[in-house]
């Protein structure tokens, strides 16, 4: 893959910045219904003085339609950090946001494309790849735990060309290696074996990753094409 995506806060898995993502301010409110942003959207909570949760979200300008409320929670949580759909189901199943206008919601951001988990995974697969060093393997299993569907996994993934997941492992070894020095060569071979492994690399690649960065050593290898 030729193009490279970085967005804030990576490491913490946030999700990254594909350029996809819309400015939230374009979607259009629906007829009669506000464009708030309160606080605690969705939350069932009562006022100190023993109201009704919905008196209470009035008096904090929080719209009473749940449409609304799973509109505002939507587009919080996309500002500067595009999400799956899943994700903003969850959230608003969290809030106790009514299914049915969860779905009307959720539906409404897809038609206009502030939800967009194909170009998500894309995005995902070349900046945790090239950020992170992270093999095919490593980006199904955190596409998955984000909600993307298994088809669009599979066609994110695949772009990643198979040279250049190669170039990445060997990178990868290159500045483990000198940590490993002074170590019996099975230890060496297990510790960048396993960093790679853990990282999504297949063991064939890892092996023979491992193997030639060794060779370049002057390391002997004989037995080293039998799995770790």
């Amino acid at each position: 893959m030729t193009r490279r995506t970085e967005w804030p806060g990576a490491e913490a898995d946030a999700g990254p910045g594909p350029e996809y993502a819309a400015d939230v301010s374009g979607v259009p409110a629906e007829p009669g219904r506000g464009a708030g942003f309160g606080e605690g959207a969705g939350r069932r909570s009562r006022s100190r003085d023993g109201g009704s949760p919905s008196s209470s979200r009035a008096e904090k300008g929080e719209p009473r339609d749940p449409v609304e409320q799973a509109r505002n929670i939507c587009l919080r949580l996309l500002t500067g950090t595009p999400r799956t759909r899943k994700q903003l189901a969850d959230a608003l199943r969290k809030r106790e946001i009514p299914d049915e206008a969860a779905e009307e919601v959720l539906s409404r951001f897809e038609d206009v494309g502030l939800i967009n988990d194909a170009a998500f995974a894309d995005a995902w697969v070349e900046s945790r790849h090239h950020g992170r060093g992270l093999g095919r393997r490593a980006l199904v299993r955190e596409l998955r735990t984000k909600g993307v569907d298994a088809a669009l996994i599979e066609e994110a993934v695949g772009q990643l060309d198979s040279d250049q997941e190669e170039e990445t492992a060997r990178a990868l070894v290159a500045r483990k290696l000198r940590s490993t020095r002074g170590l019996e060569r099975d230890k060496r071979i297990r510790r960048l074996a396993g960093m790679l492994a853990r990282k999504g690399y297949g063991e064939g690649m890892a092996l023979r990753v491992v193997r030639q960065a060794l060779e370049a050593e002057g390391e002997d290898t004989e037995g080293l094409d039998e799995p770790f």
